[in-house]
C-alpha cells in the first residue's frame, strides 16, 4: 500500500484503523512545488484516548520481558528500518522539501544510527546493580506519550521510540502532522518488525487536539516532547496536574565562537555550512557566529562567497544543497526577521528577502548573512528556523563568552580553535552540548537543553534512563 493511502489512518493496538466520528483531515504540501499531495487525518482527545488505553493494557506484559528481548526486537526494527530506508528518503524529500542526496545521507542515516546506539547502549545498561545489600534496579516509566517535529523526521521519532521500547515503555506518537508520511512508514516498520499490539501506536493530529490530550492524560506516565519552547511550555503546563514526566528538547539560538587561533576560512566555511544544513532547521545550527573584530570585514567576505556558493532549488536533484523551508507561514516568518535585520542595521553581506533567482514558485529563502550584528538586534536573539546567519564582532574572548551566553537558549555551542583554548571555552559556556573543531557527530554523547532549551538528554543510555523509574530494593542482598 502507497504510503499516500495511509494518510487517514492511525496505528492503534497492531491495526490500522480510521479516525473517530467527524474527523477532520489537514492537506499535506509539498513545500517545493507547493502541491498537495494528500489529506492527513487530525485525530481528537477520543482518538487520542484508544491509543492510550491500548498502551496502558500492553504496558504489564511488555515491560516485564527480558532486556534481551527488547533489544532482540530492536535489532529486527533496525533491519525492517534499513529495508525501507529509500522510501522514508522519498518521503521526507516530499514532506519537508529536504534535497533527496541530504534525505538519503543525513535524515534517514540519523534513524539508522540512533537505533544502532540505543541497541548498544541497552546491552550494556546497567538494568539492575546490587549496592550494598539494596538492590538499584531501573525499569520502564509507563505508558509514554511521544511527540515529534517535522524537521528531522526519523531522528526525532527513534531517539524517542527506540529507548522507550528498549526501556519497556509502551507508547503513543504523534508526529508532525505539516510532515506526516516518514512517520507512518515508521509505524508500517515497526509493524512488519513484529512490535506486540498496543505497545507503539501513532495518531496523527495537531497539538491542541492528540499533543494536550497525551500531556494531560491520567494514564500517561511520561510525555517527552520535542518542538518550539513556546509549545514546550504548553505540554508542561498541561501535564502538571498529573506531575507526570516531562522530557523537551525545545528551541536554540546556538553560538559559533571562531577563536583568534583558528584557520579563518576554514572556521568560517564550516559555521556557514553548519547553519545553512537542512535549509537551518536545526534547533540547534549555528546561528550565531562570534569573530575578532580584527578580522570581521575578512570574516564577512569569506562567509559572503560561501553562502553564494550554495546551491538552492529542486530538493529531486541529487545535486541540489539546499531545499525549501517547510511551509508557507515559516517562509513568511523568515522573510519578516531578514526584514527586521535589515531595518535595525546590520549589514547584508549576502541573501536577503524574496527567493533565490530563478525560483518561482515554492519556499524557498535566500541564503543570508547579516555582518556587524550586535547582541540586542532581533535577528541575534529569535530562533529564525531558516538559512541566516548573524555574525558578531568580539574583543576579547571573555566578551564573545558573555555573549554567547547572554540567551534565553542553551542547546547547542561550537568551538573553533587551538585545541587547548577551544577546551577551555567549551567549559564555561552554558549550553547541553558544545562541538569542538567540527567534530563527526557522536550518537553517545548526551543531546538536550539548558534553560529553555528543554531539560531530559536524549541519545544511546541518555535517552534510555530518561524512559525509566529508579527503583530501591533495601534488604535484598542481606
Amino acid at each position: 500500500m502507497s504510503v499516500l493511502a495511509r494518510l487517514g489512518q492511525f496505528y492503534i493496538n497492531g491495526a490500522w484503523v480510521g479516525p473517530g466520528a467527524g474527523a477532520r483531515t489537514m492537506p499535506v504540501e509539498n513545500p517545493a512545488t507547493e502541491e498537495i499531495v494528500g489529506e492527513v487525518a487530525i485525530g481528537s482527545a477520543e482518538d487520542a484516548d484508544r491509543a492510550i488505553l491500548a498502551a496502558r493494557a500492553a504496558f504489564p506484559a511488555f515491560s516485564v520481558k527480558p532486556a534481551s528481548e527488547r533489544i532482540a526486537l530492536l535489532k529486527r526494527v533496525r533491519e525492517v528500518y534499513l529495508s525501507r530506508a529509500e522510501d522514508l528518503a522519498q518521503a521526507m524529500s516530499v514532506e519537508m522539501g529536504a534535497p533527496i542526496g541530504f534525505s538519503r545521507e543525513a535524515q534517514v542515516w540519523a534513524g539508522d544510527v540512533h537505533l544502532a546506539a540505543t541497541i548498544e547502549a541497552a546491552e550494556r545498561f546497567p538494568w539492575e546493580e546490587l549496592r550494598g545489600t539494596t538492590l538499584i534496579q531501573r525499569e520502564a516509566i509507563g505508558v509514554v506519550g511521544l511527540i515529534t517535529p517535522w524537521n528531522w523526521p526519523m531522528n526525532q521519532i527513534v531517539c524517542k521510540v527506540a529507548p522507550a521500547l528498549a526501556a519497556g515503555c509502551t507508547m503513543v506518537l504523534k508526529p508532525s502532522e505539516i510532515a506526516p508520511l516518514s512517520g507512518l512508514i515508521f509505524a508500517e516498520i515497526m509493524d512488519a518488525a513484529g512490535v506486540p499490539a498496543g505497545v507503539f501506536n501513532l495518531v496523527n493530529g495537531d497539538g491542541p487536539g492528540v499533543g494536550s490530550r497525551l500531556s494531560s492524560h491520567p494514564e500517561v506516565d511520561m510525555v517527552s516532547f520535542t518542538g518550539s519552547t513556546r509549545a514546550g511550555i504548553l505540554v508542561a503546563q498541561a501535564a502538571a496536574p498529573t506531575v507526570k514526566r516531562v522530557a523537551q528538547e525545545l528551541g536554540g539560538k546556538s553560538a559559533n565562537i571562531i577563536l583568534a587561533s583558528a584557520d579563518l576560512k576554514a572556521a568560517v566555511e564550516g559555521g556557514v555550512e553548519a547553519c545553512m544544513s537542512n535549509t537551518g532547521q536545526s534547533c540547534d545550527a549555528p546561528t550565531r557566529m562570534f569573530v575578532p573584530r580584527a578580522v570581521q570585514e575578512a570574516a564577512l567576505g569569506i562567509a559572503g562567497t560561501k553562502a553564494a556558493s550554495l546551491r538552492v532549488g529542486d530538493p529531486t536533484d541529487p545535486e541540489t544543497g539546499i531545499g525549501p523551508v517547510v511551509s508557507r507561514a515559516q517562509y513568511e516568518k523568515i522573510q519578516g526577521l531578514i526584514r527586521t535585520g535589515i531595518d535595525e542595521g546590520a549589514v547584508l553581506v549576502a541573501g536577503g528577502l524574496g527567493r533565490p533567482d530563478g525560483l518561482n514558485r515554492g519556499h524557498f529563502v535566500r541564503p543570508t548573512i547579516f555582518g556587524n550584528v550586535t547582541p540586542g538586534m532581533t535577528i541575534a536573539r529569535e530562533e529564525i528556523f531558516g538559512p541566516v546567519l548573524a555574525i558578531m564582532p568580539y574583543d576579547s574572548v571573555d566578551e564573545a563568552v558573555a555573549m554567547a551566553n547572554d540567551s534565553v537558549y542553551g542547546l547547542g555551542g561550537y568551538v573553533q580553535g587551538e585545541i587547548t583554548e577551544a577546551r577551555a571555552v567549551a567549559r564555561r559556556l552554558r549550553t547541553g552540548q558544545v562541538q569542538i573543531n567540527y567534530p563527526d557527530w557522536d550518537t553517545f554523547a548526551p543531546f538536550g537543553g539548558y534553560k529553555q532549551s528543554g531539560n531530559g538528554r536524549e541519545y544511546a543510555d541518555w535517552g534510555i534512563h530518561d524512559f525509566c523509574e529508579t527503583k530501591g530494593i533495601i534488604g535484598y542482598g542481606a
